[in-house]
């Protein structure tokens, strides 16, 4: 179930709509980490995030889930086993964010530029 704004939020352009999915700071981290990988757990995600707290990586996975952009697919086991993937559709935004790091990269001024590390999925 998606998170009820009690504001409804104005979205004035597809623009404003695709940055609303995808944007932020972790939504675009989260996809392009489970982009390195057919699957993930959440353990392994939040260890790959790093500074993510609990609270916040199970709500952006929610909505990625509610917007079609990841899997989420529970095994009935014990202890429980939880796997998130991409869909087709979180893997058509790769290239997009691609360009985002590319573009990031070529703006960067030198001295950032060394504290930056590679991207894991575009290698920029």
């Amino acid at each position: 179930m998606k998170y009820e704004y009690k504001i409804e939020k104005e979205i004035l352009c597809p623009l404003e709509y695709g940055l609303d999915i995808f944007g932020g700071k972790w939504k675009s981290r989260i996809i392009c980490v489970l982009s390195s990988c057919d699957v993930m757990r959440y353990n392994q995600i939040k260890k790959e995030l790093g500074n993510i707290t609990d609270a916040v990586l199970a709500a952006a996975l929610k909505e990625l889930i509610a917007d079609n952009l990841i899997n989420r697919t529970q095994y009935n086991e014990i202890p429980p086993k939880v796997e998130y993937s991409l869909t087709a559709q979180g893997r058509s935004v790769l290239p997009i964010l691609q360009s985002i790091c590319i573009w990031s990269r070529q703006q960067t001024k030198e001295e950032l530029n060394r504290k930056l590390p590679p991207c894991k999925t575009c290698q920029q």
